[in-house]
């Protein structure tokens, strides 16, 4: 199975100011994490978006959500699974990740 490769956005964030962190980034997080054959790209994207929403992490967030959409997720799926979550992560969590989603993945008002 062919893999495309995943961009990583540390380098444009990271560039030379930590270039070991970019380098993790690509080469081990998406170079050799991302491609484990275990899981599919569109089940690391739930796990990720899933583990974010639960960390309160909503700054890596909006790029999460993007990689999910390519990854073969829906948005509604994605909202769905926020939904979901407030019940186990906390409703504030929820709330802010549906704010980062809605921002991201609401083609019908662009």
């Amino acid at each position: 199975m062919a893999h495309r490769k995943i961009k990583s956005s540390a380098r444009e964030s990271y560039g030379n100011f930590a270039p070991a962190f970019v380098s993790y980034s690509e080469n081990v997080l998406f170079g050799d994490v991302w491609r484990r054959e275990q899981l599919s790209l569109r089940d690391r994207s739930m796990i990720t978006v899933a583990a974010l929403v639960a960390g309160g992490m909503t700054e890596q967030l909006s790029y999460h959500l993007r990689l999910a959409e390519k990854n073969g997720l829906r948005p509604e799926e994605m909202v769905e699974a926020i939904t979901h979550l407030a019940f186990y992560t906390g409703w504030p969590r929820a709330a802010s990740a549906l704010s980062v989603a809605k921002s991201v993945l609401d083609h019908n008002n662009s």
